[in-house]
């Protein structure tokens, strides 16, 4: 009996052994596989990314982008870290990185003995290669099975990178509090520092204590709790003896002061948003580059714009003047959208999309929806007529009421002169003169010069209403501002762009814009419109455009709501274009929706005002 109890025993023993080399055997294909695979099918998260930063005309960073919807990342290779940076972190994280195959062992057992004392699973004991796995690839919950996850990741990853490579990407992929990820992003961040080797003991210190605790431990939100965290990662530096006591002392006592990252300007002046140009900029490279915008966002590109933060911060200041904006209603507010332009090389110094721009909202300034009204008129009645050489400012137009098949235009308030010149028609926005006068000139001939303006207009657009604005898709103040800067520039067009250059994260230029300064019309019509425009803003419609220290030509535009029980008087789009010799700028006002309860109860003078308002402080 005796006997058979023991063999029955050493069974059991047997089994049990037969399951539990199976189960270790299953464990550690699991363990081999596991992160195997995750590499082999993610390959994508393993990337150089580096948010990519726009810059104003006087090299100034204006934003910086997100990488996806991680936060901002700016990549750096190991060899422009410097030493004891790199060795403030592997004292702090893992000091045994370099002689482990990915998991260390003595840091897991600490830690495992923690977790049992205090019965949680608040001691991880990750390496420097657990933690970039969690980070690339998992997430940061703590449970037994993420555990194993991240351990397998590792595994595979210490076979595939070598120690440099995985403590690279290490320090370019950690989160560093605040949207920031890697040691660049974190260090421009806290410390207004774009070359690493600029830092300081006490700097790399407080960096490298970050990771334990990024929300808490990063000098922003913490100021306190970081230099606390920053004196334990000193000490432990100290103890390894990579910086002496002395070093360690100065570094203890230094107090943190907040960088202000997002300008050159001095502390406490204004600094422009420009949330409208930057996504115009962005849009503008995809187009250029044939890239997506997630693309663009982490390709780690600097883009140089012509941007100016004095037009900037002028058209902010103008267009957060509720006083401005006295047709507002209770339940929506009057929008309004800007562009100036550069005419003499076409770049867009400034620009806001609308009163209260989001990031990734209407863009007003670059859409082609709106009526221009009689703005349009030198573009496509009186300067085909000058260009064709039968007309010149002095020469007498009709002002009567005419026929032309079905359409039969009408001066406001019903007004007719009999005769008048080009220059009096345009001066006092007279509509029967500029039909005729489109009429006399030929659609074929007025399409074609306002191509050549840079204005394309479509077969819906062959009919005599067009010479006031009544276009069939509409324009962008940005199409206009280009279309006027021709008068301006002695009729020579430019292409109306944010972006000057693209270069890459090695500083290999991408794009680069080259001015065309084409001329398209002759110059005797540019001085000749620019003439009649300059009587418009002195003595006519456009009247509150004028500047003291500047000459200004330009032209109003107005399109009526035309609803049904709705005054006559009501309007759905007020605008202003017009130059000076510097720079070209068009406005536009108006509701997004038009209808009975929300139209523009102003004319187009409040237009000319806000232009007028914004190039006084804008102008150089």
């Amino acid at each position: 009996m005796l006997r058979s109890s023991i063999r029955r025993g050493i069974y059991h023993i047997f089994d049990a052994s037969v399951v539990i080399v199976i189960l270790l055997a299953c464990g550690y294909i699991y363990l081999v596989a596991y992160g195997e695979g995750v590499l082999r099918n993610h390959p994508g998260a393993i990337s150089l990314a580096s948010s990519t930063i726009i810059m104003n005309a006087d090299g100034t960073e204006i934003s910086r982008l997100q990488v996806q919807t991680k936060g901002y990342m700016e990549y750096a290779d190991l060899k422009d870290m410097p030493d004891l940076l790199k060795q403030a972190f592997l004292a702090t994280e893992d000091r045994r990185f370099y002689n482990h195959d990915g998991l260390d062992f003595i840091g897991i057992g600490r830690a495992v003995v923690q977790d049992v004392l205090h019965m949680n699973l608040s001691q991880g004991g990750s390496s420097i290669t657990q933690q970039l796995a969690r980070n690339l690839y998992l997430n940061g919950d703590k449970t037994l099975v993420r555990k194993v996850n991240e351990m397998s990741i590792a595994m595979a990853m210490e076979k595939r990178f070598s120690k440099d490579e995985l403590l690279e990407l290490y320090l370019n992929h950690i989160y560093m509090g605040r949207q920031q990820y890697g040691v660049k992003a974190a260090a421009w961040r806290y410390f207004g520092i774009k070359d690493l080797h600029q830092l300081e003991i006490w700097q790399m210190a407080a960096l490298a204590g970050i990771p334990k605790g990024p929300s808490i431990y990063n000098p922003v939100d913490r100021e306190d709790l970081s230099k606390e965290r920053r004196s334990v990662v000193l000490g432990i530096m100290h103890e390894q003896g990579i910086i002496t006591k002395g070093q360690m002392e100065e570094a203890r006592s230094v107090d943190y002061t907040p960088q202000d990252t997002t300008s050159s300007s001095t502390p406490g002046s204004p600094v422009p948003a420009y949330v409208s140009a930057s996504d115009a900029v962005i849009e503008e490279a995809s187009r250029l580059t044939g890239k997506s915008v997630a693309e663009i966002q982490s390709a780690g590109w600097t883009i140089r714009t012509g941007l100016d933060d004095q037009a900037q911060l002028a058209m902010e200041h103008a267009f957060g003047e509720s006083s401005r904006f006295t047709d507002d209603r209770k339940d929506e507010q009057v929008q309004a959208s800007m562009v100036i332009m550069d005419q003499h090389n076409g770049e867009v110094k400034a620009m806001m999309g609308g009163r209260d721009p989001v990031k990734g909202g209407i863009n007003r300034a670059i859409t082609d929806a709106r009526q221009p009204g009689s703005a349009f008129k030198p573009i496509i009645a009186y300067g085909p007529a000058l260009e064709s050489g039968r007309f010149k400012p002095e020469s007498i137009l009709p002002d009567q009421r005419m026929k032309y098949g079905s359409y039969q235009p009408s001066n406001l308030g019903g007004r007719y002169r009999g005769t008048v010149t080009m220059s009096q028609a345009i001066e006092h926005s007279i509509n029967a003169p500029a039909v005729w006068l489109l009429h006399e000139t030929g659609l074929g001939r007025a399409h074609q010069f306002a191509d050549r303006l840079g204005i394309e207009l479509g077969k819906e657009d062959l009919n005599l209403s067009i010479a006031l604005g009544g276009l069939h898709k509409g324009v962008s103040p940005l199409k206009m501002a280009q279309a006027y800067a021709v008068f301006a520039n002695n009729g020579k067009f430019n292409t109306a762009h944010l972006i000057r250059e693209i270069t890459d994260l090695r500083g290999r230029t991408i794009y680069t814009f080259k001015p065309e300064n084409k001329q398209v019309i002759s110059t005797s019509t540019a001085t000749a419109m620019t003439r009649m425009l300059q009587n418009v803003v002195s003595q006519g419609t456009g009247s509150r455009a004028q500047l003291s220290q500047h000459k200004v030509a330009g032209k109003t535009g107005t399109t009526q709501a035309a609803l049904p029980g709705v005054s006559k008087e009501a309007n759905r789009d007020l605008w202003f274009v017009g130059y000076t010799g510097t720079w070209t700028a068009a406005v536009w006002m108006g509701f997004d929706r038009t209808d009975a309860d929300h139209y523009m109860r102003s004319g187009s003078g409040v237009a000319a005002d806000l232009f007028a308002s914004v190039m006084k402080r804008a102008l150089p």
